[in-house]
């Protein structure tokens, strides 16, 4: 392995884009934080980011990317590497990796930003030594990452367990819905945005004895109940800004064992309190599997020797471009 080696990460999100230069060992050299505004200055900054990196520090060996979607990961497809249709307005039929291929002559990788996440926690949180394990987060939007057999499952496309639909929850069948697509999908009832436009206030406003925590555990315990039987998970990390809220976690806990019913004595079996459980690689985990995605795009191997805390290097940089 050469110690010229340097890696490249971009944690695509909604409102943000992270992207950070990596050494070998993990260790972040740079990064930058860019809001995400229109697809020209976003991908423009991005892109102008690793151009200084390189002058810094030396040409990349590699570049992953893990976004927000939907993305097109089939790579016989006309469109791969292109956000697809949506929500995020401006963005559809965005080629975000052709747009790094134009200016970065490197292998690289493009996965969803929720399996970049659940790569961080398998490095540096608690999805340490487990085989299979969902990564979900309740924020902007929902989505869900799945770790299957130690490595990021996509099958056909990846998976948009966040747009699967639920029975509803007591005392909400009149609100619609606000996806787009589907109204009343998981996303569309239970996302932050959904939240702010059923209740009139954002959910980090809402005191923890308002009706809406009830329901909004109760759609999150049905997304629980589903992996359960489909993916058979060690366990479900759910991350997001909505599971701030002060006993979110126990209340998921709650319903999702009132939904399973003492149905499977594997499943009645389950510790609750470790099976639902918070993400602890940190803030930045998403950026983190970027970096280990692109690790292994040349290895073929994940990057188990990088030290947790190690891409909370001094030499880091946190910088704001508009």
């Amino acid at each position: 392995m050469s110690d010229r080696m340097l890696l490249g990460g971009v944690e695509a999100g909604g409102t943000k884009f992270l992207c950070g230069v990596a050494n070998e060992d993990g260790v972040i050299l740079d990064q930058v934080r860019i809001p995400t505004t229109t697809p020209d200055e976003t991908l423009g900054a991005a892109s102008a980011f690793f151009d200084r990196a390189a002058t810094a520090h030396g040409p990349l060996s590699a570049l992953a990317i893990g976004s927000f979607g939907p993305l097109s990961l089939r790579q016989t497809s006309a469109n791969y590497g292109s956000i697809t249709s949506t929500p995020k307005a401006g963005w559809s039929d965005i080629d975000l990796l052709g747009h790094f291929r134009r200016r970065l002559d490197v292998p690289m990788a493009l996965d969803t930003d929720v399996n970049c996440a659940a790569v961080g926690e398998l490095l540096f949180g608690g999805g340490r030594g487990l085989d299979t394990f969902c990564y979900v987060t309740i924020g902007t939007g929902i989505g869900v990452g799945l770790l299957i057999g130690g490595v990021p499952h996509g099958g056909a496309n990846h998976p948009e367990a966040g747009h699967i639909r639920l029975p509803r929850a007591v005392g909400d069948q009149a609100f619609e819905g606000i996806c787009p697509f589907h109204g009343d999908c998981l996303e569309g009832l239970a996302c932050g945005p959904a939240m702010l436009a059923r209740w009139g206030a954002p959910a980090e406003e809402l005191p923890a004895h308002h009706p809406a925590w009830a329901i909004e555990a109760d759609y999150i315990a049905g997304l629980c109940a589903t992996l359960t039987y489909i993916v058979r998970p060690d366990r479900i990390i759910i991350g997001g800004g909505v599971m701030q809220q002060a006993n979110m976690y126990e209340q998921v806990r709650r319903a999702l064992t009132d939904k399973l019913a003492d149905y499977d004595a594997s499943v009645r079996d389950l510790d609750m309190s470790v099976y639902v459980a918070a993400p602890t690689a940190g803030a930045s985990a998403g950026l983190t599997g970027a970096l280990a995605i692109a690790h292994r795009t040349i290895t073929r191997q994940w990057p188990m020797h990088w030290a947790i805390g190690a891409q909370q290097s001094s030499v880091s940089t946190l910088a704001k471009v508009s």
